[in-house]
């Protein structure tokens, strides 16, 4: 049977976090990274291509 008393809580009820918001305050590291790797891999293919 079910018990009439109210569930023990530990706290407030946390909200699911947003995955866009996680990854917000990492962009202005990554975003330059991934550039610099980009040209490096554009220039090698065109001096292997040349």
């Amino acid at each position: 049977m079910s018990s009439p008393q109210a569930p023990a809580t530990h706290g407030e009820p946390q909200p699911p976090q947003d995955a866009v918001e996680a990854i917000v305050p990492a962009i202005p590291l990554v975003l330059p990274v991934v550039g610099g790797v980009l040209m490096f891999l554009l220039a090698f293919i065109a001096i292997y291509m040349a």
